[in-house]
């Protein structure tokens, strides 16, 4: 880690608080993305309508908590490959029930489902806020966000003694948020989100909604010199702003392919919904893209066969009071640059050749890089990658960022290590 964070490092970073801020859920994430690509001139798709997709031409697409944004060189045909940043937009954390207001003993809650694989003593004692989307009786769409709403209150150590021994959380009994006082019967956590989400939104007309309770502490940077980063959702909302960062400072002439950041929802419950990476929306998107270039089916399929695929995922910075649960060989550091994941099975979809154009594309940006694999006794997660490199036959490379505390209401990583991804992915968009 250099003496002295580089200023463009804190600054990329800053901007990474601005987007974590400003998306509390997948929802307010996928919008984001397409609120940056819009304000640098990309053309908002409507998927229900047709498309005119031409060479130069810079679009992006939204589904539900997912986004996707391409730019197409001036240069490009039916045969140009697509050079694809892949990422996620949800956290873990919990998800609004239905019949959401609950409680008992004076004390209103919110019905909360726990969602993925959180680490539920750090969502203990947090000022939280319910963020996600309303959808009303005739069909549109409301972002919500309340602001500090709800606590996950832990018991005292007075009532229990042997807390500090071992903590053990029911998900059902011990993960309900408080949210109010009184009179559950005369209170409504839908009604607090309708009326947050402004635009006159009445409870009543409310039939759906996608709502998660989100961490508000703002991200910042603490200890000596500034050089550690800490946040919420930066699995994974690290990668989603390097990879739009990355793809918006590249002009379109200097791409090496068609460029594409695709930002998908779901990816920590397995990815298996319309707009997750097993589900058809990049694939959707591609094809689209392609007959607008005038593919063919057979152009297209020795586009894809020459794609490249970079999916970007956090991933474990050794950690300092249990470095025996890592590889004794492979120590990623924080703030010694993004690191290459591979696994003997297929868990991550890097293979010989994806190593290869990834420590190529470090080496021209000037970026230190690093390795990752699991200690054999620890199976290492995944990602959306070997989904993606299944479902398209596009080759894939894992890489990330190194985090402590992955999985927490707050994570850590270093101010260096998110601007380093993102200049990596600028080299791979450039070749």
């Amino acid at each position: 880690m250099p003496d002295v964070v580089p200023a463009a490092a804190r600054a990329h970073t800053e901007d990474l608080g601005a987007f974590v801020s400003a998306s509390p859920s997948s929802y307010h994430a996928a919008r984001e993305v397409a609120r940056r690509a819009e304000d640098a001139g990309f053309v908002r798709l409507d998927e229900t309508a047709a498309w005119d997709v031409v060479p130069g031409g810079r679009y992006v697409v939204v589904r539900d908590g997912s986004a996707i944004a391409v730019t197409v060189p001036p240069t490009a045909g039916a045969t140009t490959p697509f050079t694809i940043l892949g990422t996620h937009t949800d956290s873990t954390g919990f998800k609004l029930k239905p019949r959401p207001t609950t409680g008992r003993d004076g004390w209103v809650q919110a019905g909360v489902e726990v969602y993925g694989g959180p680490l539920l003593n750090s969502w203990l004692d947090r000022e939280v806020e319910l963020a996600g989307r309303l959808v009303t009786a005739d069909g549109a769409e409301h972002l919500v966000r309340t602001g500090p709403i709800a606590r996950i209150p832990q018991l005292a150590i007075h009532l229990d003694r042997s807390a500090n021994e071992g903590l053990t959380l029911d998900k059902q009994r011990h993960t309900q948020p408080v949210v109010g006082l009184g009179d559950v019967s005369q209170s409504d956590v839908l009604a607090e989100l309708a009326a947050a989400a402004g635009d006159g939104v009445d409870a009543a007309d409310v039939l759906g909604y996608d709502v998660v309770l989100a961490e508000t502490q703002p991200p910042r940077a603490f200890g000596i010199g500034e050089a550690l980063w800490a946040s919420p959702r930066l699995d994974n909302q690290l990668s989603t702003h390097a990879a739009i960062a990355a793809l918006l400072a590249v002009a379109s002439e200097d791409l090496a392919g068609i460029g594409v950041v695709a930002a998908f929802d779901h990816e920590e419950i397995g990815s298996g919904s319309r707009s997750g990476a097993a589900g058809p929306f990049l694939e959707d998107v591609l094809r689209r893209v392609s007959v607008g270039l005038g593919a063919s089916e057979d152009e297209r399929a020795r586009a894809f066969a020459a794609s490249l695929c970079v999916s970007s995922d956090v991933g474990h910075a050794v950690h300092p009071n249990y470095p025996e649960r890592h590889d004794p060989a492979n120590h990623p550091h924080a703030g010694a640059g993004p690191i290459l994941k591979i696994n003997a099975n297929q868990r991550y979809a890097t293979d010989a050749h994806g190593a290869a154009r990834w420590q190529a594309a470090c080496a021209a940006a000037g970026v230190p890089s690093q390795e990752f694999v699991s200690n054999n006794t620890v199976p290492c997660g995944s990602t959306t990658g070997p989904i993606t490199a299944t479902r398209l036959g596009i080759r894939v490379v894992d890489v990330g960022a190194a985090i402590l505390s992955m999985h927490s209401a707050r994570e850590l990583t270093a101010v260096v290590d998110p601007w380093y991804l993102s200049r990596a992915m600028q080299a791979v968009l450039a070749g």
